[in-house]
């Protein structure tokens, strides 16, 4: 039976509790989050915390000396998985909006890939693991690749 090496990791909540001066709500949360941490904050042991699987080596005792195994989603911290995913629904959303404003309609394969987005999104918020892909063109693939991109390879930011 193979053996494999797998990390988890859980992020315990630290926080601290100051008081603010400022006119408004948005301006005390601004001082808060601007101001920098001294040490006194206090970690939350007892918290809900989510423990994720964040790598993956065949093999024992095998953890950074090897090629990574992929990560199943629906192992992966929760918090990424949704970020990652609310990208790829975006990209979808403006392909089937550019579609409805040029008056044509979108195609079968964009159909196909929404649909397989809604059952990753029911998928991410009840935990399981994500549905299989449908077989869709690269022209679909290039919006996951494309969203997935790591921070700072989309110049475009907010485009």
């Amino acid at each position: 039976m193979p053996e494999y090496t797998i990390e988890t990791t859980y992020h315990p909540a630290a926080y601290r509790q100051r008081t603010y001066e400022a006119d408004t709500v948005a301006d005390a949360c601004r001082l808060a989050i601007e101001n920098s941490w001294s040490g006194k904050e206090k970690v939350d042991h007892e918290g809900a915390i989510e423990i994720y699987v964040s790598g993956i080596w065949h093999g024992a005792n095998a953890a950074y000396s090897g090629t990574p195994v992929p990560v199943p989603s629906q192992f992966e911290e929760s918090l990424q998985r949704k970020a990652g995913h609310f990208e790829i629904l975006l990209g979808l959303l403006k392909m089937l909006l550019a579609d409805i404003q040029a008056v044509r309609p979108s195609s079968d394969q964009w159909i196909e890939h929404a649909i397989w987005a809604v059952a990753r999104g029911e998928a991410i918020l009840a935990g399981a693991r994500d549905p299989d892909r449908p077989a869709y063109d690269d022209s679909a693939r290039a919006v996951d690749s494309e969203a997935q991109a790591p921070a700072g390879d989309n110049a475009g930011g907010g485009q």
